[in-house]
């Protein structure tokens, strides 16, 4: 029987740490695209999938970044939310290869890796795409938008919807958003009055889209 010494299995562990790092180092950040609204669970199927075979020590990260927004209420109060930053992908930081390009390809409602499209040889149709890793100072501003930015006040309404007013002297007037101003939580609406289209300033919680 043969014994090791502690000080031989310490370098041992030493050596698999030192690999291991050297490994962690090459992982980049690859670009997924996903089927539309099914960003989340896909980020959840992967996770099981990374788990159940055995890659976690190549694929190291699921991200779905969000940017906080503040999205108006009907009540005029404002609810703080997420959004996503691009919607239809996720992000994941692994090591690629054969296996661990598999386990994400196959994954239900995964489209394709974001990369180059290679063209076939022979014959008509699509080829395939390389994957191409993203670039470590988009990585950085991606995360950066997503965990410093102050919350954006979000109003669902545009230049061009038809509104009603709901209060106010020019309550049950109907007109036509021209301006909006999330910052202010106000817009510019046209309204017929007295017979002429005149532009009117109103708080947003004072009017309704039809």
């Amino acid at each position: 029987m043969t014994y090791t010494s502690d000080e031989t299995q310490n370098d041992r562990t030493d050596d698999n740490a030192q690999q291991e790092e050297a490994l962690l180092k090459n992982a980049r950040w690859y670009a997924v695209q996903v089927a539309s609204g099914c960003e989340k669970r896909v980020k959840m199927n992967l996770e099981q999938r990374i788990g159940t075979l055995d890659v976690a020590n190549r694929i190291l990260e699921v991200q779905i970044p969000e940017t906080p927004i503040l999205r108006h209420q009907k009540d005029g109060k404002a609810k703080e939310a997420a959004e996503k930053v691009f919607p239809g992908y996720v992000l994941v930081k692994m090591l690629m290869d054969d296996e661990t390009w598999q386990v994400i390809k196959n994954t239900p409602n995964v489209i394709n890796f974001v990369g180059a499209e290679q063209k076939r040889r022979y014959g008509r149709g699509r080829g395939h795409v390389k994957p191409m890793p993203l670039g470590h100072g988009e990585v950085e501003r991606i995360f950066k938008q997503s965990q410093e930015q102050e919350p954006v006040r979000k109003i669902d309404m545009a230049s061009g919807d038809k509104i009603t007013v709901l209060s106010g002297p020019f309550k049950d007037f109907e007109g036509e958003v021209i301006e909006v101003s999330p910052e202010r939580n106000k817009l510019k609406a046209l309204l017929s009055i007295f017979g002429r289209e005149t532009p009117v300033e109103l708080e947003v919680n004072q009017v309704e889209k039809i």
